[in-house]
């Protein structure tokens, strides 16, 4: 999960100071020295630390935070107000020309970034606003890149202009912005070559394209596991080209945060959207008050919301049926294959309860096993291996069904054992999670096999 390493130390640290009750000057001070550490081995900028740092002291030791009554939740909060206007406060989105006109936007990055892929998904994300876009293949050095971008274009069922890999860069941007502009597309986009490290070559090419093509927008991927590295390659992209907006991809990992923390602070460009997946649709719009709330650990709702609408298609009477059903750990198979369908598609179960900031929360339940993603076709194997019967009334397999269930599914019995074992623990999970409801915590209807549940 994404910045798990910084969420688990500043969650700790939050919970030091809730337990102090009152706060002294000396406390929050050391509580901040304990925030430094963890934001630096997080990879953050050391400049953009000390100043973070120095920001929420000076607000933080004031008579009215100390003295108030509830010291340690205004601590708190002023870490999470810093956090958010470090990473920009408000959500930037592309730029688009007015009318009918044609926006051009010019994608660039270092090799490995997931610069191809981005392009593809970005393409995608401006489809369901109903514009019409043109994808341009202008890396004609990386083998395969060509191929890769005509068929992400496809999926995402958008249109996309190559001339092969013996026609320079510049002159492929100019014939596109040509098609583009004659058959009236509203977005052009542009894929240019990656390199492993900044070169004088590169950047020559990145300047004749925006030289001979009216570029809009300049657009720089930069992979979120390369930590402050991503920044510094940011800073050296807009001193020489000039950078309207960066794009995090591969934040998805287990990256240690320091990228989306530092880029804005440092660069003074906006974060645009964040890649969290390797599928087509997995690129989000970067909202800086809820990456601050993944990262202190205080969950993701308005996200969790979004994918759900974007994911889960079914209908509201049977989504409070299946809900209801959860909620009593009544549920069966089917739903549990449903319910495996629909977080699959949101990301999983781990990256649920991490957008809900339950992660670590829930005692007595393996989550490594429960939300193994990887195992997921195994367990839809075993599922659809069953009888219509065995998969309403899950107290009728007997070890001799269990056997045939094995051998229908292509898997040993010691599978099949340990997937029932996973639906017990689900079962258990699903029914502590049902209980947040009385807690006063509660999701909208309509999120399928989740909707309800809290």
């Amino acid at each position: 999960m994404a910045f798990e390493g910084l969420t688990d130390k500043l969650q700790n640290i939050f919970k030091n100071l809730r337990g102090k009750g009152r706060l002294s000057e000396e406390d929050v001070k050391l509580a901040l020295k304990e925030v430094r550490m963890a934001l630096l081995e997080a990879d953050v900028n050391f400049k953009v630390v000390k100043q973070f740092v120095k920001s929420v002291e000076e607000k933080a030791v004031g008579e009215e935070v100390l003295n108030g009554l509830n010291p340690a939740q205004m601590v708190i909060k002023i870490v999470r107000d810093e956090m958010t206007d470090l990473m920009g406060s408000e959500v930037t989105d592309i730029r688009y020309e007015p009318g009918k006109s044609l926006t051009v936007i010019m994608m660039c990055g270092l090799q490995g970034a997931g610069k191809t892929t981005t392009a593809a998904k970005l393409a995608g994300k401006m489809k369901l606003k109903s514009k019409k876009v043109l994808l341009a293949a202008c890396d004609t050095y990386r083998p395969a890149a060509i191929t890769q971008l005509e068929v992400n274009a496809k999926k995402q069922e958008v249109d996309c202009f190559s001339m092969g890999d013996q026609v320079s860069p510049v002159e492929i941007a100019k014939a596109a912005y040509d098609k583009a502009t004659s058959e009236n597309y509203n977005v052009l986009i542009i894929d240019t070559a990656g390199r492993l490290h900044i070169d004088e070559e590169m950047m020559d090419e990145l300047k004749t394209i925006k030289r001979e093509v009216p570029v809009h927008q300049t657009i720089l991927v930069v992979d979120a596991m390369t930590g402050q590295d991503a920044v510094n390659v940011a800073g050296d992209f807009d001193t020489q080209i000039g950078i309207d907006g960066v794009i995090l991809s591969k934040s998805d990992s287990d990256t240690r945060g320091g990228a989306a923390l530092s880029v804005k602070a440092v660069t003074g460009k906006p974060i645009l959207f964040v890649g969290m997946g390797e599928k087509l649709s997995d690129l989000e719009p970067f909202y800086p008050d809820r990456m601050t709330s993944r990262i202190l650990g205080m969950g993701d709702v308005l996200t969790l919301i979004d994918k759900a609408q974007e994911n889960i298609d079914i209908d509201e009477a049977a989504s409070k049926d299946m809900a209801d059903r959860m909620k009593k750990g009544k549920f069966d198979f089917n739903d549990y294959l449903e319910s495996m369908k629909q977080m699959r598609n949101m990301g999983g179960l781990s990256s649920i309860l991490g957008m809900l900031g339950m992660g670590s929360q829930i005692k007595g339940v393996d989550l490594e096993s429960v939300a193994n993603e990887k195992q997921m076709s195994h367990m839809e194997a075993i599922v659809l291996s069953m009888t219509p019967a065995e998969r309403s009334d899950p107290k009728i397999l007997t070890p001799s069904r269990k056997h045939r269930i094995a051998r229908g599914a292509g898997l040993d019995i010691s599978e099949v054992n340990r997937f029932i074992k996973q639906f017990e623990q689900s079962q258990k999970l699903m029914k502590q999670m049902g209980g947040a409801g009385k807690r006063g915590f509660k999701l909208p209807g309509g999120f399928g096999g989740l909707g309800g549940l809290f």
